[in-house]
């Protein structure tokens, strides 16, 4: 059967291969420390699970609007006011099945085929995939470890042209744990306004943030931005509800409209009872939230430590999310029993069956010299996971 061209530009994704081959490993009895996929260990909250349960005893198993419950809607409105003091009102809120989704629906509608879409590297591995499905190209703008992998106004200026249409800014970072601040945000911004760029501002991880700082969106910077971003959140990665599958968008009125017209032929809804307990979720304690960062910033820590203790090893101190994104280019050119190691999908190989440590190796996020460590699991897989990978280092020569 004849594939479609668009189906033939769609590469897997290598996080999720990563994960389903320790996952076999695992089934086989092998002990298998997973920094793979990026997803908390921690339980979806109580109190959310319960506004689930009451949902389906209430008999809220019915379709909803297509871009979601007007409670949801509110909600989600609330918190960008509360924590970003951004006005929106429920007709410019999509939520979704999931940002990914939420993402997909944005660049559809957003750009045409041949445009030109802006994307900082190291960038999480389907926005690549999606602005293809799109018709469009992306324009990879190489970010540097030393400016601790942050786009700089002179490296977006340098990579707009009259193709350009959209720029992908993601904060805090999948994979590196960059945290945008405002002054940085203001100082793209300026370029941006001045392009008249639409940005698509990818937000999953606002809220697991360390060391005191604030997430900034760059949606509040000025009412110009405000006009010309979208806004991309959801309740996966903060409340540890990845497999309820709800994230959201904040837009312009127009653009709104148009997702929502594309969501009612692709999937309609989310689901009704996921939706509820995202109110929930938004409008109920934030308090297992502290307690997640406050454990998620120990687990960085540490690990930091025990990464940069590897000769050869550097990497730059992550703000936010729960990845650590090491570079490991100096082990390159170098072999293991035998086994030669020409790149990070070398070595990613070789710790995964030699020491049986699922990492992702950094080609998948654009940077071929770096690995992604999530430390989104317990403390003593990290210490058990470190001892091996530490234990294997030292043995490449």
């Amino acid at each position: 059967m004849r594939l479609s061209g668009r189906a033939l530009l769609i590469s897997p994704s290598p996080t999720m291969a990563i994960d389903a081959k320790a996952k076999e490993m695992k089934a086989k009895g092998i002990s298998v420390v997973g920094f793979g996929a990026g997803e908390p260990d921690f339980d979806t909250p109580e109190h959310i699970k319960d506004a689930a349960v009451a949902a389906i005893r209430g008999g809220l198993t019915k379709y909803t609007p297509v871009a979601g419950t007007i409670d949801l809607k509110k909600a989600i409105c609330h918190k960008f006011m509360i924590d970003q003091g951004l006005d929106y009102q429920p007709t410019q809120i999509v939520v979704s099945a999931g940002a990914k989704h939420s993402l997909y629906n944005a660049i559809q509608v957003l750009v045409h085929t041949g445009d030109e879409v802006i994307l900082p590297a190291p960038y999480w591995v389907s926005y690549l995939e999606q602005i293809k499905l799109a018709g469009a190209e992306a324009r990879i703008v190489e970010t540097r470890e030393i400016n601790g992998f942050k786009l700089t106004p002179a490296e977006l200026e340098s990579a707009i042209n009259q193709r350009t249409r959209l720029l992908i800014l993601n904060t805090p970072n999948n994979p590196t744990g960059a945290v945008y601040s405002e002054t940085e945000l203001r100082a793209l911004g300026e370029v941006i306004v001045k392009h008249n760029i639409t940005v698509i501002s990818d937000e999953v991880y606002e809220k697991l943030i360390y060391g005191g700082l604030r997430h900034v969106s760059i949606a509040s910077i000025s009412p110009d931005l405000k006009e010309l971003t979208v806004v991309i959140n959801a309740v996966s990665k903060a409340y540890a509800m990845t497999g309820w599958r709800i994230g959201y968008t904040a837009a312009p009125i127009s653009v709104a409209n148009a997702m929502a017209d594309l969501q009612s032929h692709s999937t309609s809804n989310p689901t009704s009872i996921a939706q509820a307990a995202s109110v929930a979720a938004l409008m109920g304690d934030q308090e297992p939230i502290n307690q997640m960062v406050a454990e998620y910033e120990k687990r960085r820590d540490y690990m930091l430590e025990r990464l940069l203790a590897i000769p050869g090893v550097t990497c730059a101190r992550p703000d936010g999310a729960f990845y650590l994104f090491p570079n490991v280019k100096s082990y390159f050119g170098k072999s293991y029993k035998g086994k030669v190691i020409n790149n990070s999908t070398d070595l990613a190989s070789i710790l995964l069956d030699e020491t049986q440590v699922a990492l992702v190796p950094g080609v998948a996020f654009g940077n071929d010299e770096c690995l992604r460590l999530s430390y989104a699991v317990s403390m003593d897989n990290i210490k058990e996971g470190m001892n091996r990978i530490t234990s294997l280092m030292e043995k490449i020569h």
